[in-house]
């Protein structure tokens, strides 16, 4: 930031610098991205305390369901808080945004578990994510706009590119918090620790990122571009009609979201998120170790950022993009294939040499995630597949003949399962768990792993393979902001800006996790789950290429 500072003059004599323009703008999106990532980094801790009433896979898949809710309401924010920045100004939306995320989650931290409080947590827990999504709906368009509305035509690429780094600071802050606490109290009190309360303090520590945040955007004035237009009398009256109901505007709202957003939510979350989900419920690895591994990539992350923002001032923000998007379309199956065999080797040797069977009447088959959980997957099939999906196990479903009981082939192994819909809940429960021993056991037999071995693992491939989708984020990311702020004019730019970012990000990004495992669970294939991300960056590579228009160096008061 202090190489901004010194290449750019102040913008106006009044108004503050551009590096407290950059620095106040960029820290107070870091933070709003810290309070969000850091529930998404604890799914598998969220899910023990708020949904311990529901078995492993739908609780774990709950989870990522309310991970993807707060996404959910991220376009309804950017609907409000578009409108007030186009009418009232960019400062004040995006200072109540800061307060209302930071309230929330430092109301997650305080929340009482499932198990104190019942069916009362889960549902606070959910209003508190909604209350984080509908904020930081309308957070990257104000910081965008305000960092963008400030810069000279010629560097907004590398300027605005210090917001695309707040993910980047944001995730960095939460990953590095979550491990120094997860290794303080693993010292202090024990391993068990952490997943009974510790994992309560990063949620906590967000209250003092709150009050930093908030000191430093009251120091901020209002944007160059909305003064003068505001001065001149031509705010916008009713930002809606005017961005959705006018067809040379709502035709740029539906390039942004086709030839940008589309991939921008599948490659950001599917290597910042999904990744996560993929190594400790799949691959089995120590949660240590992939925030050691996520630390290590979102760190190379704040670099690229930068750099292919300002490469975009340079060649243009298409072309950048567009190889940003097209690495990670060609990367997505062989990345992950790559990661499987260099941390869990064993696992990806006991797939090729003894492949998993199921053998099952396909209406004796249900789709093997319920994440509200009214459904009891107790049929013969229902709970062979469900013991595999807990254990991360790839198989291959096989037709059997009617009124067959499901059978689990496991090599020169087969495991019986059993029909438990007739039988009591403590019956079921037992008959259940003793299906899913045997089909461990097997496993093992078989040798697949219950756990990745660290001994065994090849931790530089594995940083190469994501620093592939790293550079492949980056890419697409850093250049984003100018490119969607000079594609609007400035009397909408807030509103018809923020809500294809926020549909994007919020509704295919926030549920790649979520989508992506779910299909794993109901195909059997920990693979499968990719071709959600590759649908959608498929659709952005496609329009980006015909419709998206060059914008570098465009003027921004039109």
């Amino acid at each position: 930031m202090a190489e901004i500072a010194a290449a750019e003059p102040r913008v106006h004599a009044a108004g503050p610098s551009m590096r407290t323009v950059v620095a106040a703008s960029a820290a107070g999106t870091a933070f709003e991205w810290y309070d969000f990532f850091v529930f998404g980094s604890l799914t598998q801790v969220i899910s023990k305390t708020f949904f311990s009433g529901l078995p492993d896979a739908a609780g774990y898949i709950a989870a990522l369901a309310l991970f993807g809710a707060g996404f959910a309401f991220r376009p309804l924010g950017a609907l409000v808080f578009g409108r007030i920045g186009d009418q009232a100004g960019r400062k004040g939306a995006f200072l109540i945004t800061v307060i209302l995320m930071g309230g929330a989650t430092v109301g997650i931290g305080l929340l009482p578990s499932y198990a104190s409080a019942g069916l009362i947590s889960p549902i606070l827990l959910i209003l508190m994510r909604i209350v984080q999504g509908f904020a930081l709906g309308g957070e990257y368009g104000g910081a965008a706009i305000y960092v963008a509305e400030h810069a000279p035509d010629h560097a907004r690429g590398r300027s605005t590119s210090w917001v695309q780094t707040s993910a980047a600071f944001g995730l960095f802050a939460a990953l590095m918090v979550i491990l120094a606490t997860r290794v303080s109290l693993g010292q202090a009190f024990g391993p068990a620790a952490f997943d009974a309360w510790g994992w309560r303090i990063p949620f906590l520590f967000s209250a003092g990122l709150l009050a930093v945040s908030i000191f430093m955007r009251l120091k901020l004035s209002e944007s160059p571009a909305f003064a003068q237009m505001k001065a001149e009398g031509e705010t916008c009256k009713a930002p809606y009609a005017e961005a959705f109901g006018r067809w040379p505007n709502l035709k740029l709202v539906l390039i942004a979201f086709l030839g940008l957003m589309c991939a921008q939510g599948a490659v950001w979350y599917t290597a910042f998120f999904y990744v996560q989900t993929f190594l400790e419920k799949f691959l089995k690895v120590a949660p240590e170790t992939i925030n050691f591994l996520m630390v290590a990539a979102t760190a190379a992350s704040a670099v690229g950022y930068v750099v292919f923002g300002a490469l975009s001032d340079r060649i243009g923000r298409k072309p950048v993009m567009l190889a940003g998007m097209t690495l990670m379309l060609v990367a997505y199956f062989p990345g992950f294939h790559m990661l499987a065999q260099t941390l869990n080797p064993a696992l990806a040797e006991a797939v090729a040499r003894t492949p998993v069977v199921v053998a099952a009447a396909p209406g004796d088959c249900a789709v093997q995630f319920d994440p509200i959980g009214r459904k009891a997957f107790l049929s013969a099939c229902d709970i062979a597949k469900s013991a595999l999906a807990n254990a991360g196990v790839s198989y291959r479903n096989q037709a059997a003949p009617g009124g067959a009981l499901a059978e689990v082939r496991i090599g020169g192994d087969i495991v019986q399962s059993v029909d438990a819909r007739s039988l009591s809940k403590p019956d079921a429960k037992a008959a259940k768990a003793g299906v899913e021993a045997h089909i461990k056991a097997a496993l093992a037999k078989a040798g697949y792993p219950a756990k990745a071995d660290p001994a065994r693992m090849n931790l530089a491939g594995a940083f190469a393979v994501l620093l592939v989708f790293v550079v492949a984020a980056t890419a697409l990311y850093g250049p984003m902001a100018s490119a969607l702020v000079e594609l609007f004019p400035t009397r909408i730019r807030y509103t018809a800006m923020s809500l294809p970012y926020h549909v994007g990000t919020g509704w295919i990004g926030g549920f790649v996790p979520f989508s992506a495992f779910a299909i794993v669970t109901a195909v059997g294939d920990i693979y499968a789950g990719l071709w959600f991300p590759v649908a959608f960056t498929a659709v952005s590579v496609l329009s980006c290429l015909v419709l998206l228009p060059e914008t570098k160096g465009r003027p921004l008061h039109f």
